[in-house]
């Protein structure tokens, strides 16, 4: 993926005035980058009295003057019509004036964006200007919000025509760029009383992204549904409506630096569509009585998800179960928008995926309903692949979860013991490569007391930044604090074994409440079989008062020395990013 820098450049639809401009306004702040400012006004200078008015109090009054003087009646229409084209341009000019000032560079353009030659003409015109297109923000749209059978065909054609006609209109104007930005909406994913064009067009936004980045690998792609701006078409009624809805509306100066966030976040082929903001309306489905299956591909890219170099094993990055169990249960939680995964049953590492010359060229997440009510979803989970050496499928990872509307109180765990009876600083398991893991899974802080029985540990989870969980972004629970649970096992079995361990399968398990990053947490170990070749046991992962934040049962590990060696090359050939 190419890096935003000052050179890039961007067209903007929309991109002038409203909360796109301001968007534009702290990408120049961040990235110093370039713009063409694209929209349907014109640009033009004051008149001459409009000149001495400096609010829209002042010009409605010089309008009503200027009305008279030239013999027409002042009609509320008329001077609202004079003053909006004087305010238009005013906005566009400090658009221009504040990019400048935050050091990018922008130049206007006026074009109607569903006029295919007129965009075409108007990027020239910027392309002369600017230099060559890198990138495209989309952010233009229209309202005309009726109920459905209230609406005529210009209402909808109003409304499509400028999301879907104009993306159409820039991609045949600008057909390659690293970066391309769909300014989409919740409306499209939750739909909304009174906007069902509206909602057809962001929804088609949302495919046109996906199908953008299926064609274009390397692109940046991705379609952002926006919850409600606290700015534009929200008048003080509307949000009053939404607090008293529990809509949250997005403040101007979050809203634009959440979208610089992701222009930062290394991109995953599968996080193209980001939904930011509350919905409109009720956000649950409400599940029918058809059991369906999904399937969704996606491609991995060890370059994109930079905390892979943390979890290295024989030299290859190898996907941790626990990732891989994120993987599914957030993507479970995006089919069925309103619930959250509780528990899971079975969970079984069939074929680890490992980052060398195996990996496929994609993936196939199945999600398999087996049961479903109001209030719970009963999914089978399977990963699988057609791997570059082999006809048949290979499966890797494959368990039962468990989607709730409402989780349970997180319950208090008392069987702990936090006597600092061994003591033993967590780092030596580090350098002692009695554990492979890196920054993003070093958080064993000390091992406080070890037996046969059980093992307790004090820990604290790093802090891991979006931009570094890279494809497998942490949604729906801390799989890097569960991960360092786990590391327990392997505490264990080299403390009495001798030997190095991984996991091969665990049998439940229940996620009350996420692990905080930054934040010290314990981890209970209860050993129920141990051999020299293996290990089961339960996972608690508290806080020092015994509130649960996860619990893993007959978590099962294999145990053996010729893995010893094979920890201590725990380093990829080459640092990724460097």
């Amino acid at each position: 993926m190419t890096e935003i820098n000052s050179n890039s450049v961007f067209v903007v639809s929309g991109g002038a005035k409203g909360i796109t401009a301001r968007c534009v306004e702290y990408m120049a702040n961040i990235f110093h980058c370039k713009f063409i400012l694209m929209g349907r006004s014109r640009l033009e200078n004051d008149p001459d009295w409009a000149v001495d008015a400096v609010d829209e109090a002042a010009l409605k009054k010089a309008a009503m003057a200027y009305l008279k003087d030239q013999g027409e009646k002042p009609t509320p229409v008329a001077v609202q019509k004079l003053a909006n084209r004087v305010l238009s341009s005013r906005e566009i000019r400090q658009t221009l004036a504040t990019v400048a000032a935050n050091g990018g560079q922008a130049v206007y353009v006026s074009a109607d964006i569903t006029d295919a030659d007129a965009v075409k003409s108007a990027i020239a015109e910027g392309v002369a200007q600017l230099g060559e297109v890198t990138g495209i923000i989309h952010g233009a749209g229209n309202l005309a919000d009726k109920l459905i059978e209230n609406k005529t065909e210009q209402d909808f054609e109003t409304v499509y025509a400028a999301k879907v006609q104009g993306l159409e209109n820039l991609l045949q104007a600008v057909p390659k760029v690293h970066h391309l930005v769909l300014f989409s909406s919740v409306a499209g994913f939750f739909g909304n009383v009174g906007q069902a064009d509206y909602a057809l067009a962001n929804e088609i936004l949302n495919k046109a992204a996906h199908i953008y980045k299926r064609q274009n690998p390397a692109a940046h792609v991705i379609s952002i549904n926006w919850g409600p701006w606290d700015a534009g078409m929200v008048t003080p009624q509307l949000k009053a409506y939404f607090q008293q809805h529990n809509i949250k509306v997005i403040p101007v100066n979050v809203g634009a630096h959440m979208l610089v966030e992701e222009l930062l976040r290394v991109p995953g082929d599968d996080a193209v569509q980001i939904v930011i903001g509350s919905g409109l309306g009720t956000l649950a489905v409400e599940p029918d009585g058809e059991l369906r299956t999904h399937r969704l591909r996606r491609r991995l890219v060890l370059e994109q998800s930079p905390f892979l170099q943390d979890h290295v094993v024989d030299g290859k990055a190898v996907l941790p179960m626990v990732s891989a169990m994120s993987w599914m249960s957030s993507t479970a939680e995006g089919l069925y928008p309103g619930f959250k995964t509780f528990g899971f049953e079975d969970y079984r590492v069939l074929k680890g995926i490992v980052f060398d010359d195996e990996l496929a060229d994609s993936y196939i997440l199945e999600l398999k309903e087996t049961a479903k009510a109001a209030d719970e979803i009963t999914l089978e989970a399977k990963v699988s692949s057609h791997p570059p050496s082999s006809k048949l499928p290979r499966f890797h990872y494959s368990t039962r979860l468990f989607l709730v509307r409402s989780k349970p109180q997180a319950p208090i765990f008392n069987d702990f013991d936090l006597t600092p009876r061994e003591d033993i600083p967590g780092s030596r398991f580090y350098d002692d490569y009695t554990l492979f893991h890196g920054f993003a899974f070093k958080g064993v802080e000390r091992v406080l007391n070890i037996s046969r029985e059980r093992v307790t540990l004090e820990c604290r989870c790093p802090v891991v930044e979006p931009r570094y969980q890279g494809q497998f972004p942490m949604l729906s629970f801390n799989y890097f604090a569960t991960d360092i649970g786990l590391q327990s096992m392997g505490i264990y079995a080299k403390y009495y074994y001798g030997a190095g361990s991984l996991p091969l399968r665990s049998g439940g398990g229940h996620h009350y409440i996420d692990v905080p990053m930054g934040a010290r947490f314990y981890v209970t170990l209860l050993i129920h079989k141990a051999s020299e070749t293996g290990l089961v046991t339960t996972l608690y992962l508290h806080d020092e008062n015994g509130l649960l934040y996860q619990k893993v049962t007959e978590s099962e590990i294999t145990i053996s020395k010729n893995l010893n060696e094979l920890f201590k090359r725990n380093k990829l050939p080459k640092p990724l990013g460097s």
